[in-house]
């Protein structure tokens, strides 16, 4: 049932690394955007507040396709932007990560501003009354207690980009979803091996992350 992965012709576990390549570039940018959005999203300034509301929900609410294709099409192939990229492939990998990291940082987003709501504010309004700015107050006051309230909301945001990273194929990127798809088309006889081999693959890359992170979970809960 399974003597097409002895053939040689089907790069595997390559497809997969790519996999988690564009899983940990997009989850690195996405931490860093959803950070960038929250402290937009509580800004004191109604104009930037305003302004992430609305990215946030016209974002989040567009399905994760169009935001790739989109950036495939309207970025590399209307405006010319490669992202440093230097061939198909890698224009389109770094295309992939954009987009992945525009759609992820609203979940992150939104996460983070649930953790700053547990956050009691009488320590922002001590922070304050000792003179501390707005950014002062977040950065050090505000945000690693979020951080910790919010790690297993977080768990599930990356074990869902994991799985979101099979919309790349959809602009030629090499991963686990486009080598599925031509062995889908080159094994017909044998399409409950190819969708056991790939589904173990996922959970072999989700399993673990969520045992890991909800252990880390438990250790950083802030008790109240």
């Amino acid at each position: 049932m399974f003597d097409f992965l002895d053939s040689g012709q089907y790069d595997l576990l390559g497809a997969f690394w790519v996999t988690v390549q564009l899983t940990l570039y997009s989850a690195v940018g996405s931490l860093i955007w959803g950070t960038v959005l929250v402290g937009i999203r509580v800004s004191p300034v109604p104009l930037m507040r305003g302004f992430a509301a609305v990215y946030v929900n016209v974002v989040r609410n567009t399905p994760l396709t169009v935001l790739i294709i989109a950036c495939s099409l309207g970025l590399s192939q209307t405006l010319g932007i490669t992202l440093g990229g230097e061939t198909f492939k890698e224009t389109g990998f770094r295309l992939a990560v954009l987009g992945l990291t525009a759609y992820t940082g609203t979940f992150v987003c939104e996460a983070l501003r649930s953790g700053i709501n547990t956050v009691p504010v009488g320590q922002a309004e001590a922070a304050r009354a000792l003179g501390l700015s707005f950014f002062q107050v977040l950065t050090l006051i505000v945000l690693p207690q979020s951080f910790r309230a919010v790690v297993a909301p977080l768990t599930n945001v990356l074990i869902a980009l994991t799985k979101n990273t099979t919309v790349a194929a959809a602009i030629g990127v090499a991963e686990a979803a486009l080598l599925m798809k031509e062995m889908i088309e080159n094994e017909a006889d044998a399409l409950f091996a190819v969708f056991a081999v790939f589904a173990f693959g996922f959970v072999v890359l989700t399993l673990p992350t969520g045992l890991l992170l909800g252990w880390v979970a438990k250790r950083m809960a802030v008790k109240r």
